[in-house]
Formats: C-alpha cells, structure tokens, sequence
C-alpha cells in the first residue's frame, strides 16, 4: 500500500524559513512528476511547485524565488524548502505524487506564519 506522510511544519515568524518533508512508503511505478500544493482557509487549493521525473521544476509565482523544491530517491522523499516566509504563506501543504495511472495525496501539514 501507498502513503505519503508530510512532516516540517509548525509556526514560523515573518522572514523565517521551515523545510518540509513527504516521505513515501510502498511501490509507485511511473512516477511523473511529484508536487506540492496549499490550501488556506476560504481559498482554493493551489499548486505551490513540482518536479518532473527528470528532475524540472517549477514554482507558483506567489513563491518563485523564496521556495525550492527537491527529492532524495534513496530516501524516498521530496522536499519544500521555504524561506522568507509571509504571512500569506500560511495553509495546509500537501505533497502528491503523480503516476501513469494514478495520483497519490498525504494528509496535509499546517504551516502557521505569525509574529
């Protein structure tokens, strides 16, 4: 069985920086591609940043620049690194990962920007 466990967030001030995690347990065959999207309240999910099976990526613009995304194959996970976090940063983030035939989904870790 598939599953994707998001860890990293937590409540960070204005400026700061988190690194959040998605590790995958069990077998995904044809991985295309693996992703990040968030989700605030009364706002629509959005796609925040991905990274193809060759290693491309892409980010949102709200993010270009301050965030990165990465994976470790030998661990299988993928990360989000974000730096100068604003207070519209703040949601739930959630990795997915998408395969020829299916698309798999964590449960989501809330990251908290206040001072």
């Amino acid at each position: 069985q598939v599953q994707l466990a998001e860890s990293g967030g937590g409540l960070v001030q204005p400026g700061g920086s988190l690194r959040l995690s998605c590790a995958a347990s069990g077998v995904i065959f044809s991985i295309r591609a693996m992703g990040w999207y968030r989700q605030a309240p009364g706002k629509q999910r959005e796609l925040v940043a991905v990274i193809t099976s060759t290693n491309r990526t892409s980010y949102s613009e709200s993010v270009q620049g301050r965030f990165t995304i990465s994976r470790d194959d030998a661990k299988n996970t993928v990360y989000l690194q974000m730096d100068s976090l604003k207070p519209e940063d703040a949601a739930v983030y959630t990795c997915n990962v998408h395969a020829d035939w299916n698309d798999y989904w964590g449960q989501g870790t809330q990251v908290t920007v206040s001072s």
